[in-house]
């Protein structure tokens, strides 16, 4: 499965408020038996001997495919022309972007019907575009004209300016500079129900990589979240699925973040479909030292996750 989170285009341009704790389920360990289905079979018997190490096994898959779906999540929006209306606008390169991709032998006819043609049908989230769908999310949260983008954190001064972060420094596959693009183009035309929704939606998001929510998208996450809240919004979605979606998109885009809080969650006597989509996604939990601390409790390993904030 490809991953587009591990090429780094962002350069030397600055991220705020970044404390990255990042973790990974434990690798399976290799004994001298045979692993089915999660119970472990002696070479030497005929008789299934369950052991520990078979349950974890088994219990940790089950998670996995609660978190993260094998077949997929099909998100409550269609794409539509998007990506070939984001060409047009210059706010993707479309050399660059197929550049990127074929370079990595991956740029299949789902995502060039996503960038250049039309795509009606409701998007499906998997593992393996994940990244893909990151990176248009990005495109468009950044390029769509929005008064978050015009008056938010990312105006405020102290920061030298909204073009001196990861969201917007990173973006190198655009036109000309990114801030071209930044909040330039009428993507959407939100009523003010509609924008308030976004507003509300997107100061309760927050992501491991940094100690934002996504009202302050200062990282190619947060940017990206802000681009499916207005997606989402402009089609009607409640903002009961908007928190769900939300926590679904980043769960693919944190993976081992996400089976971490769901181990935790799991290991309180709560199942990972009776969370609290909202609360999952707060600074509790879903940001950078929110999820520090949960990992701290967590029985998993430290290990290296894929949510770097590259294309």
């Amino acid at each position: 499965m490809e991953n587009e989170t591990q090429d780094k285009i962002a350069g030397d341009s600055t991220r705020i408020g970044q404390n990255r704790e990042n973790y990974l389920l434990p690798l399976s360990i290799l004994v001298s038996s045979i692993i089915l289905a999660g119970v472990i079979y002696s070479t030497g018997s005929s008789d299934p001997v369950l052991t520990e190490q078979g349950v974890g096994k088994a219990q940790a898959s089950v998670l996995e495919e609660e978190v993260l779906p094998s077949k997929g999540v099909v998100l409550p929006v269609a794409w539509g022309n998007r990506g070939s209306r984001l060409v047009k606008a210059g706010a993707i390169d479309v050399d660059k972007f197929k550049a990127m991709y074929e370079q990595r032998g991956a740029f299949t006819k789902e995502y060039e019907t996503l960038l250049l043609w039309q795509s009606d049908g409701k998007l499906t989230i998997t593992k393996d575009n994940a990244g893909y769908l990151l990176n248009l999310f990005w495109a468009l949260g950044l390029a769509s004209k929005n008064p978050i983008l015009d008056s938010g954190e990312m105006t405020d001064k102290v920061y030298g300016g909204a073009g001196n972060f990861a969201s917007t420094g990173g973006w190198t596959l655009a036109k000309g500079n990114s801030m071209d693009h930044y909040s330039r183009h009428s993507f959407f035309a939100l009523t003010a129900v509609q924008q308030a929704l976004v507003d509300k939606v997107s100061r309760g998001i927050y992501r491991p990589c940094c100690g934002n929510s996504t009202h302050f998208p200062d990282c190619n996450h947060g940017m990206a979240m802000l681009g499916l809240l207005e997606l989402m919004a402009s089609q009607g979605v409640s903002e009961q699925d908007m928190w769900k979606t939300a926590l679904t998109v980043n769960s693919y885009w944190f993976p081992d973040t996400y089976l971490t809080i769901a181990t935790y969650m799991q290991n309180k006597g709560v199942e990972w479909k009776d969370v609290f989509p909202e609360e999952m996604l707060g600074i509790d939990y879903s940001s950078a030292s929110g999820y520090a601390k949960i990992a701290s409790r967590a029985t998993l390993s430290k290990q290296q996750d894929g949510g770097a904030c590259g294309a």
